[in-house]
């Protein structure tokens, strides 16, 4: 199967947030992807920069943030 072609999938996130791709800086290796979720809330994520070419990101296009974490840290300001 070639990575262009679109499956359809089930995954186990429960977090899924459908958005819009905001920014994208790709840097040597990795990039920074943003994507706003609702007005004025944006997730931003690291991923390579061949995953950003090979999902074809780009501001502008219709993305879904997937959030799968085993922990949550909470912090408190002093």
């Amino acid at each position: 199967m070639s990575t262009r072609e679109e499956t359809s999938m089930r995954i186990s996130a429960r977090n899924q947030l459908p958005g819009t791709v905001v920014s994208v800086e790709k840097g040597a290796v990795n990039g920074v992807v943003k994507i706003e979720v609702a007005p004025g809330v944006i997730i931003t994520s690291s991923i390579t920069n061949a995953a950003i070419e090979e999902l074809e990101l780009a501001e502008g296009k219709k993305a879904v943030a997937v959030v799968k974490a085993t922990s949550v840290m909470v912090g408190l300001q002093d």
